[in-house]
């Protein structure tokens, strides 16, 4: 019969089933590959993903900046200590009483007019008689003189012995020698009773006047200090002393122009020159000292003043320049992390210039192609792996800058140089 084995063990299956049951178990089959493939991909994938999150958040993220060199000439600014040209206390050179006085402080006085009159008792006694001795000492030596003469004309004669005659010019000598003497005290004690006026020495302005009429001068003489009667200081013309710091000693020189600026009136330049400077680095400040001379005829600045004295320098002298928050300050000295080509961290030492405010000047250590990090963390260290992201905005970035212009500006001060400059 149709549908029997030739066994007769039953009824034949269908071809097409059995086709139909291999496809199915084919598809199975698929499905559970690509199920445990898809698995075993997910798991590698997600693997993967964690190794990139820890790879990834084991990098620091940092913000990097490059150094800027100022195009501009350096404008340094120091602080200077404003001096008349001519300033001399005056002293009484004879003792005795202020008699008057003529010229009294802000007075405005010429070279040799009278500033005051002491009176003078004692020298005036004493000169009177020292005059009195020279007359006595006159008279005996015209008396020797005389006696002398003729005792050398009777020698001629032989009528006095030679010894009478030596005996007798000895006498004449011993007394030109005593007139010479009271001839000499007489011109001392004018000189000294010439010293009742007091004058000024030069052309100024009286500053102080330290005695009244009556008050008793001493000029020292009986031991006790001399005590000044006036000060005179000629403010036509300022001395404006300056200590350069070491760094920028070589680049001021004699002729060299500059400005004063004063605190009240920042506004109004006062232009100046370098007369001289001490060609020589003081030990103990390492700075070294200028002088500035600047015409004050029309008298706005005053003596003893504070002022800002303002050097300007080449555009060679202008440095590099890196926001103050860019600084590692380690106890080996002032550091900036950088960023290599390998995505790596790589300190470098520097050393600190003139504070501009929101930036701070390197001296030396850089090249100026670097990728400097902003507000490295104080742990960081050499070959430390980071990533760079964009930098904020610059609002936020320049607060930053400005505070961590701050520390650097109190470590740039270590040094002598408290100058600030134009903005690079």
């Amino acid at each position: 019969m149709e549908g029997q084995r030739p066994d007769g063990s039953g009824a034949a299956r269908d071809p097409a089933s059995t086709r139909r049951a291999r496809l199915i178990g084919l598809a199975v089959a698929v499905v559970v590959i690509a199920l445990a493939a898809q698995g075993i991909w997910s798991r590698h994938d997600a693997h993967a993903a964690l190794e990139r999150d820890a790879e990834h958040a084991s990098q620091t993220s940092v913000e990097v900046v490059r150094p800027q060199k100022s195009t501009a000439g350096l404008d340094l600014v120091l602080p200077g200590n404003v001096q008349a040209f001519l300033d001399t206390p005056i002293y009484a050179r004879t003792n005795g009483y202020l008699k008057k006085w003529y010229a009294d402080i802000g007075a405005h006085v010429k070279s040799g007019q009278l500033l005051a009159e002491i009176d003078t008792p004692e020298v005036d006694d004493q000169l009177r008689a020292a005059r009195a001795d020279l007359a006595n000492a006159d008279a005996n030596y015209a008396l020797a003189k005389s006696t002398a003469d003729r005792w050398t004309e009777m020698l001629k004669s032989k009528s006095v012995s030679t010894q009478e005659t030596d005996e007798k010019v000895g006498d004449m000598l011993a007394k030109k020698g005593t007139l010479d003497a009271a001839r000499f005290n007489v011109a001392r004690l004018e000189k000294t009773q010439s010293f009742q006026k007091v004058y000024a020495p030069f052309d100024g302005i009286v500053t102080a006047r330290n005695v009244d009429v009556g008050a008793l001068i001493d000029a020292g003489s009986s031991g006790g200090p001399a005590k000044e009667l006036f000060h005179v200081a000629q403010a036509d013309r300022l001395r404006v002393y300056v200590n350069v710091p070491q760094a920028y000693a070589l680049q001021v020189r004699a002729q060299q122009t500059a400005f004063l600026t004063l605190t009240e009136m920042p506004s109004r330049h006062y232009p100046g020159t370098v007369a001289r400077t001490a060609g020589a680095v003081d030990q103990q400040q390492r700075t070294m000292l200028v002088e500035v001379d600047v015409d004050n005829r029309n008298g706005d600045l005053l003596p003893g003043a504070y002022a800002q004295v303002h050097f300007a320098l080449g555009t060679g002298a202008a440095p590099f320049t890196l926001p103050g928050n860019a600084f590692l300050f380690r106890p080996d000295g002032v550091k900036v992390a950088t960023v290599d080509a390998q995505r790596k961290v790589k300190l470098l030492p520097v050393s600190l210039g003139t504070d501009f405010g929101t930036r701070v000047a390197v001296a030396s250590g850089l090249q100026g192609d670097e990728q400097v990090i902003l507000n490295p963390q104080d742990s960081i260290v050499d070959g430390a792996p980071v990533r760079i992201v964009p930098r904020k905005a610059q609002g936020d970035a320049s607060a930053a800058g400005a505070s961590g212009a701050t520390a650097a500006s109190s470590a740039a001060a270590g040094g002598a140089s408290t100058a600030a400059g134009s903005s690079p």
